[in-house]
């Protein structure tokens, strides 16, 4: 059964309770069950490759202090993302684009206050915007809003497992997979995502097909990194010998472990010490 607690724990968190109406989760969903767990113990691409891998529908929902972002899951894509931070918003977003004159913004600021109406269609409404471009810069706000959770290395973190509602919010598509690869890549430390990876001493070998690579969206330094890795190379030879610095073939690795392209060779030897990746301002380099 879709639904089982089995089937919707995979990364081990405990069951939280059935969904109550008291829930934080916004009522565009309909959760059945709802999990909670800690990003300093699972990683956000830990989390949604596990929900990607099992296809469940629902919501993940992520709270630092008093700010809360929520990323809507369908099919194995993200197709909606909130928070509840008005830097996050699309007003926001458009006025650090410098879109919409100052001028123009403050009055579309008015007229939503009195109209009700979304900000998307006063700018189509006044002729500022063709629909497309609202579309295009909604899209953008949403994957910032995603990509911004990728700097977070702790905050509580709740999934709540249930059909999405068809409700006014504004749906795109993006593929989990692709999304875990660009929001890992995104990252701006490397070092908690490289201490995942094992010692520097740690061998990695392949183990993916090559259909499972179209919805990675790995581009041509990508894919040579990933095909460097043959089950010979060690994670410190990876890395230093790779097409980017270090620390980015570090990531991209780690990027690599989470989709499950490659694994750990079990026959390797142990020892070695953890990889020490040195970051400075002229570029980045490894430490023995």
């Amino acid at each position: 059964m879709l639904y089982s607690a089995p089937l919707v724990v995979p990364w081990n968190l405990p069951a939280y309770c059935p969904y109550q109406a008291s829930s934080n989760i916004e009522p565009n969903v309909t959760p059945k069950f709802k999990y909670r767990g800690n990003l300093a113990e699972t990683t956000l691409p830990e989390m949604l490759y596990t929900i990607d891998r099992f296809r469940v529908p629902g919501v993940i929902e992520v709270r630092r202090g008093r700010l809360i972002k929520r990323v809507y899951i369908r099919d194995g894509y993200i197709i909606h993302a909130s928070s509840s931070n008005r830097e996050d918003s699309l007003g926001a977003y458009l006025q650090r684009a410098e879109t919409v004159p100052r001028d123009a913004f403050e009055s579309l600021v008015r007229l939503r206050q009195s109209s009700n109406k979304r900000l998307g269609v006063l700018l189509v409404e006044r002729g500022i915007l063709a629909p497309g471009e609202v579309f295009e810069y909604i899209r953008e706000q949403i994957e910032a809003i995603v990509w911004g959770l990728f700097y977070w290395q702790e905050g509580e973190v709740a999934f709540g497992v249930g059909d999405l509602e068809e409700e006014e919010m504004v749906q795109i598509q993006l593929p989990i997979k692709r999304v875990i690869v660009q929001g890992i890549k995104s990252a701006p430390d490397a070092k908690p995502l490289v201490s995942r990876l094992g010692s520097k001493q740690t061998v990695l070998e392949p183990c993916f097909e090559v259909e499972d690579l179209i919805e990675t969206g790995l581009d041509r330094d990508d894919y040579s990194l990933l095909r460097r890795v043959t089950g010979s190379k060690t994670l410190y030879q990876l890395c230093a010998e790779g097409p980017r610095v270090p620390a980015e073939n570090a990531k991209l690795l780690y990027a690599f472990q989470v989709l499950k392209l490659v694994r750990r060779k079990h026959t390797q030897k142990s020892g070695g010490g953890p990889l020490k990746i040195k970051l400075g301002t002229s570029g980045d380099r490894m430490s023995n």
